[in-house]
């Protein structure tokens, strides 16, 4: 496999993918905009974001390390089922007044941003 962008450049693990580098950003960003969720959120909404954010790049690691193309499309459908959870809860966030319209909106680009490169993966595979 080929690195994403960069023909000439050989994947030599996943922290190479940029699917992977976005993902991290991705949980970064979500881990600071939960942290100011209400306290009553720690073990709900905040929790779950958190998890659903983390899936993303954990399951492109995960099916990278996989021996066949067959078991690495499976997790990488894993982490679309994960953005479409992300997008779910980045709704919710802002029908609740916790996030603002401009941070739901900066959420959602970057999940279809992610969820179109993985599903460019899943058809190079």
């Amino acid at each position: 496999m080929k690195k994403e962008g960069k023909m000439s450049e050989k994947i030599k693990t996943y922290s190479d993918l940029d699917i992977w580098k976005k993902g991290i950003e991705f949980v970064k960003k979500v881990y600071v905009m939960t942290g100011k969720f209400p306290k009553e959120e720690t073990y709900g909404l905040s929790s779950q974001m958190r998890r659903s954010a983390i899936s993303v790049p954990s399951n492109v690691a995960e099916g990278f390390r996989r021996y066949h193309n067959k078991e690495y499309r499976q997790f990488l459908y894993i982490v679309l089922g994960s953005c479409a959870e992300r997008e779910t809860q980045a709704t919710i966030s802002k029908e609740i007044n916790y996030i603002s319209s401009e941070k739901e909106k900066e959420l959602l680009e970057m999940l279809d941003h992610v969820s179109r490169m993985i599903t460019n993966l899943i058809k190079k595979l």
